[in-house]
Formats: C-alpha cells, sequence, structure tokens
C-alpha cells in the first residue's frame, strides 16, 4: 500500500502550552486538516534551528508548509527604521526565523516542493533577497484595509492572478476571491521569484518561482492569503492543497 505524502508543516511559538506552562508550539488545526483533507500526512515541525535538523526534516519529508505566525523580525531585511514603523512591528520570533530560513534553503538545494501561507510567503521572499513593507496602512496611502481580523474565514477582496502563472492554471481563475490578515506585504521581489497575484491597490499576493528558475523545484507557490480557511467553502483554494499534495505524491513514486 502506497503510503501518503509526508508534509513538513512549520509551528509558532507559544510562551504557555497546555502542558506544565511549558514554552510549545502553537498551530491553527486549519492547516493540518487542509493537508490530511487531501490526502497529505501532517508533521509539525519545531522551531529549532539546531545543526543539521532541518537538512534531516527536508530530506525526510515530502514537501514543506510554511504557516502564517507573527511578523518576521526586521534586521532581516531592513536597516534604521524610523521609529514610527518600528513601532508598528509586533514582537519577532528570532529561532523560528532561523529555523524557517533553514528549512528554505533546504527545500531548494533538495529540490522539494514547497507551498508557503502569509507570514511563509514575506520569509521566503526576504530569504531570497527581497524585502518587506513593514506596515501597509502608514506605507502605502489608499490601500485595502488587508487586515481584517474580523473576516479572516471570509472572502474580503478580490487578486488577479498573472496569466499563465502556476496559480492560475492550478486554480483555472484569472480572478480570485480571498481573505486577508496581514499589516505587512512583498516590498522589493527577490530575483528568483516573480508575481503570480495582485491586489488592486498593488499589493503582491502571490509569489512563485520566475520561469527560468522552474527547475530550483518540482513545486514552489507562496500566497498572501489563508487557503487552509476556505478551502471547505471555496473550490480554488482547495485545489491549492491538492496541487501541493499531488506534486509531494510524485516524489515517493
Amino acid at each position: 500500500m502506497r503510503q501518503p505524502p509526508l508534509i513538513l508543516i512549520t509551528s509558532c511559538t507559544q510562551g504557555r502550552g497546555a502542558e506544565f506552562a511549558d514554552p510549545s508550539l502553537s498551530l491553527s488545526s486549519n492547516y493540518t486538516d487542509a493537508i490530511a483533507s487531501v490526502g497529505g500526512l501532517p508533521w509539525v515541525a519545531s522551531n529549532r534551528p539546531l545543526p543539521g535538523l532541518a537538512a534531516a526534516m527536508v530530506a525526510r519529508a515530502d514537501g514543506v508548509l510554511l504557516t502564517g505566525g507573527e511578523d518576521v523580525q526586521a534586521s532581516l531585511y531592513a536597516r534604521g527604521l524610523p521609529p514610527k514603523l518600528r513601532r508598528a512591528l509586533g514582537k519577532p520570533d528570532a529561532p523560528r526565523d532561523l529555523f524557517e530560513l533553514q528549512l528554505i534553503r533546504e527545500v531548494l538545494r533538495q529540490a522539494k516542493p514547497l507551498l508557503a501561507i502569509c507570514r511563509g510567503l514575506q520569509l521566503l521572499n526576504v530569504a531570497l533577497g527581497g524585502d518587506l513593507l513593514v506596515d501597509i496602512p502608514l506605507q502605502c496611502r489608499g490601500a485595502l484595509n488587508h487586515r481584517r481580523m474580523d473576516r479572516k474565514d471570509k472572502i474580503v477582496h478580490d487578486v488577479e492572478l498573472t496569466p499563465g502563472s502556476l496559480l492560475s492554471t492550478i486554480t483555472g481563475q484569472s480572478v480570485m476571491g480571498v481573505n486577508s490578515s496581514h499589516h505587512q506585504a512583498v516590498g522589493r521581489i527577490a530575483g528568483l521569484l516573480g508575481v503570480a497575484a495582485w491586489s488592486e491597490d498593488g499589493i503582491v499576493e502571490a509569489l512563485e518561482l520566475a520561469p527560468a528558475r522552474k527547475p530550483l523545484s518540482p513545486f514552489l507557490l507562496a500566497v498572501q492569503f489563508h487557503p487552509e480557511r476556505l478551502c471547505r467553502q471555496h473550490r480554488p483554494h482547495r485545489v491549492l492543497f491538492e496541487s501541493f499534495v499531488s506534486a509531494c505524491a510524485l516524489l515517493r513514486l
């Protein structure tokens, strides 16, 4: 009997967990449910940047899912931020950042499939040499309200998909409705990446490998929205997970 593809899923760090109030891992069950619902086997990763750990985990996994969470630490992509922007930053998790940077390096080195969601998209862009908008309301006058935490399980605006992109191909869409729960966004786009979707105010909503770079990974897609919260009701969001897990399953053939 063929084994389901093993999907390594990153997590947040919680200061006080359920057992002994110890520092613990924290992850919305929507991520693991989404992977399991399309035939993947979820494997929740630690946030420890120990020598060799990321390389060994990626070697064992058939694919990696980078999840949402806290702000990426600004020191990874910016220097000398003005006080107003510094005040807009949330508390970072430096060990998680470092561990996930190691994962990204190993995913590309080992040519494994990668799906990155929200913070995952932002960290991927930073890892490959891009930077971020620290705070959309402060830096993009007239932008949409992208931090709709009151409607995180609902579609709140449309994004336009780049014709011929992986995202457009697998969803069969040219326009896609998304949820939105972020205050940061991609600024300068890393050279290895190309834009797969934009919102009407110019915010990058999805990235994938640029056409000339596609041999680096059998599947690489990063989205700024949260398909794991919409995939039960909206087919275009479910097919993101179906396509990702299918690409992971091919490694087992």
